[in-house]
């Protein structure tokens, strides 16, 4: 099962808990190296122990994508390491504030563009030699539907998720005649820290699980049912 998996090398940000952590235990059970990028060390750990058991090779990064010389250091680190990077999932992202547009304030939005929009560009610019070098090549950007509601207060949040998604949407273009293909990915209302950061009082049971979106992960992954820049959703794919 997921063979195709087997002699891959993927790399996660945002790998610590929530969506993230979810990704790396899907690809983690069959992959051969797992890079799992968070800011926390002892949940990094935690997804160490929960992989002993695999055939994976798990490389915890903790570090913050806001220091972007950390990203090039990595990249140096790493190609010691790995010939070639076969996957990368580009999902660590802040909420910021929910607050009117004219109440902003400057650091969180600056903060919230460094994570969600620059550090990513960074990634896919610094990276890119070595995901070229992939036979074939998947790069999976989380997105939200969000961007395409008209809701008050999440501004900050739905610009920088715009901002990501016409980015991937350009890059699509850019490399059709490549190895690679990129998609978004909108994994729908999902019970993490980010979530209850912003719906507090919501009913966690109400929400999709993280473990509930294992077969979701491991499906779309090199499926050529899906074309490069094409966005795709957890609820679609449910109802098919």
């Amino acid at each position: 099962m997921h063979t195709h998996l087997a002699d891959k090398n993927i790399l996660i940000t945002g790998a610590s808990n929530g969506i993230g952590k979810q990704i790396a235990l899907s690809y983690g059970k069959y992959c051969k190296n797992l890079i799992a990028i968070g800011r926390s060390q002892s949940a990094l750990e935690d997804l160490d122990t929960q992989l002993k058991n695999t055939k994976c090779n798990p490389i915890l990064i903790p570090m913050d994508l806001t220091i972007y010389q950390l990203i090039s250091d990595l990249h140096i680190e790493l190609t010691k390491r790995i010939e070639n990077l076969d996957v990368l999932i580009l999902n660590a992202a802040t909420l910021g504030e929910l607050t009117p547009i004219t109440h902003i304030d400057e650091n969180d939005w600056n903060n919230a563009f460094s994570l969600n929009v620059t550090s990513n560009v960074i990634i896919l610019k610094i990276f890119e030699d070595l995901i070229k070098k992939s036979s074939k090549a998947q790069i999976m950007i989380l997105t939200s539907d969000l961007i395409h509601k008209k809701k008050p207060f999440w501004g900050l949040y739905s610009a920088s998720k715009a901002a990501m998604e016409k980015i991937a949407y350009s890059y699509s273009c850019e490399i059709k005649n490549t190895n690679i293909k990129i998609n978004l990915v909108d994994p729908g209302s999902v019970n993490t820290k980010l979530r209850m950061k912003a719906y507090p009082g919501e009913a966690k049971n109400s929400l999709t699980q993280p473990e509930e979106l294992d077969e979701f992960f491991l499906d779309i992954i090199f499926n050529d049912n899906y074309n490069n820049g094409d966005l795709i959703s957890y609820s679609d794919w449910k109802s098919e």
